[in-house]
Parts: C-alpha cells; structure tokens; sequence
C-alpha cells in the first residue's frame, strides 16, 4: 500500500518494524520526541527526508492530539495504510502507558523527597536544549523555502514575541502569524 510516486528508499519493513521503531522512539524521548523522531526517522532510517518531515510535522501539529502520535500515524498510512497507522500508533502508546502509570506509582511514593524534584528539574532542562537544538538544524530547511529568508525568520520572530512576551493565545497566532506566512508563501508561488 505504498505511494507508487515515492521514491526508493528504505521503508519500515512490516508492521512489527514500525511498531517496534516507534516503540524505541517514544521510550528514547520521554518528555518531548522530537528531537528524537526527526534524528531517527530522517537521518537514521531515512525513511522520510527533511523537507517530507517538515511538511508532515507542520500537519501534525495542526490536527489535535500530541503531535509526535499525529505523526507516526501519517508515517504508518504512508507506507501501510490503516494497519501500519494503527501499528504506529500502538507502538507510540502501548510501552510508554505502562511505564508512565508505573512512573506515577513511584512519584506518589516519592512525591516529598529533594532529589526527585531536582531530577524532574534537570529532565525539564534537557528537554528544552534538545527542542532547541532540533530548531536550529531543521531551519536549514528554511533556505529552500519559497519565501525569502528575511521574512521566515520576522514571522518566527514575531511568532515567539506574541506568545513568549506579549503573551498572546497561540491560536491567535498561529491564525494570525500563521496564516499571514501561507498567504505570503501562496502570492510568491502563484505565477
């Protein structure tokens, strides 16, 4: 059930390779995966590129529910149709819910001491380096954008301004900032 118009590539072998990559992706990322799931899927297995990537992560950050699982289940349609969404899907959430409601068990028993909360800090630390991280190198991306560069980098600004500064609802400006970059992109691709 793959699209005839992709590529060859290496792809997920069966629907227990993808459950199992994106079980592995989802304990390798507690916390916030994407950093993880754009390193693994794009530079590890290569099963989809930069730009694919891109294009799939800004889908799944519109559709609601977290992210990553809109994603591997647009990944697991790709390349097997409803099983291999529902398998990545499955892989995303299956191990994780267990450990996460194990996790809870433990913080319940532990909720008071010193070291957890210091943990918990360090986690949290960690995680906004990797986001970072992960930003810097997929905005490389943003060269073969068909908008000039200056103007990508005024929304992201303005994008970060409104809702980290001014404190604006950021689904005002993902409508307003948002929509002001599609029309922008559109009236430069359109002949």
């Amino acid at each position: 059930m793959t699209d005839p118009s992709l590529p060859a590539r290496p792809r997920p072998q069966s629907l227990a390779d993808l459950f199992m990559s994106f079980t592995l992706l989802a304990l390798q990322g507690f916390g916030g995966v994407l950093a993880v799931v754009q390193r693994e899927i794009v530079e590890r297995k290569q099963w989809l590129t930069q730009e694919e990537f891109l294009e799939d992560w800004a889908v799944a950050q519109i559709l609601p529910g977290p992210n990553v699982v809109n994603l591997s289940m647009m990944i697991g349609g790709r390349y097997f149709g409803l099983a291999g969404a529902l398998s990545a899907l499955a892989g995303m959430l299956a191990v994780p819910l267990v450990l996460v409601l194990l996790l809870a068990l433990l913080h319940a028993r532990f909720i008071d001491h010193p070291g957890v909360a210091g943990a918990l800090r360090g986690m949290a630390a960690v995680s906004a380096g990797m986001i970072g991280a992960t930003g810097l190198k997929l905005s490389l991306a943003l060269s073969r954008n068909p908008m000039p560069q200056l103007w990508c980098w005024a929304l992201c600004v303005a994008g970060f301004v409104l809702v980290a500064l001014v404190r604006v609802p950021l689904a005002y400006v993902l409508f307003g900032v948002g929509g002001l970059g599609c029309y922008l992109t559109y009236r430069r691709l359109r002949p």
